[in-house]
């Protein structure tokens, strides 16, 4: 899939103008950086991008960003890498003291497609950017998206444990299907012209899939 397919239709390089300089904040720079290429990445495109355009935007020089980070390539790594693991973290909160895998299941779909939801510029960068090049797939599932079907997986087992869920599925099929699901309607909404809430899907994808893995 191409970014450029996405959107508004507009030409690369009108996009490009489109992408509004921001104020730096006081604070922390490589995060005002981190949230530049997001949008610079979404909107151009990876490929089209230089790291002069995300400086740029977090209105700072172009060598302030290699004070941050080694390269634009280490950029989209760090956002994969910030942004796995905030949701990794909040998932592991979110399941904190919920012994029921199914409602487990239902908060890990909400905490999923709400962080997309509510950034489509990331939702862009995740659902596109990232999987345009073999080298950066490969790197990220073998980092904090392992991390992430663990904490899916071992729900789905817990549930196979305790009686909830079938014991005929294997765990880790039914926590790619599961992602899988989730991955489309996040997919879906990135491409789609009609305003809706993402997370109005995530009930949905949960019931449809405990209907698959619940005990006949």
């Amino acid at each position: 899939m191409n970014v450029h397919s996405v959107g508004d239709g507009m030409p690369v390089a009108a996009r490009r103008l489109s992408v509004v300089k921001q104020t730096v904040p006081t604070g922390d720079k490589r995060d005002a950086i981190l949230r530049a290429a997001t949008k610079v990445f979404a909107q151009n495109g990876y490929f089209q991008s230089q790291v002069a355009d995300v400086a740029r935007v977090a209105g700072v020089a172009a060598g302030t960003v290699y004070l941050y980070f080694k390269s634009k390539d280490d950029l989209l790594v760090s956002i994969f890498e910030r942004s796995m693991g905030e949701v990794i973290a909040e998932g592991r909160t979110a399941l904190e003291g919920v012994s029921d895998p199914a409602e487990r299941l239902r908060r890990i779909a909400h905490l999923h497609l709400g962080r997309l939801g509510k950034d489509k510029n990331l939702a862009v960068v995740f659902q596109v950017e990232l999987r345009q090049s073999v080298k950066f797939m490969e790197r990220f599932s073998e980092t904090f998206l392992q991390d992430y079907f663990k904490l899916i997986r071992g729900t789905i087992a817990d549930g196979q444990q305790s009686g909830a869920f079938r014991k005929d599925i294997n765990a880790t099929t039914a926590t790619k299907i599961f992602f899988g699901a989730l991955d489309e309607m996040a997919t879906n909404w990135m491409l789609s012209r009609r305003k809706y809430a993402l997370t109005a899907e995530a009930d949905a994808v949960v019931d449809l899939f405990i209907n698959g893995v619940g005990r006949r």
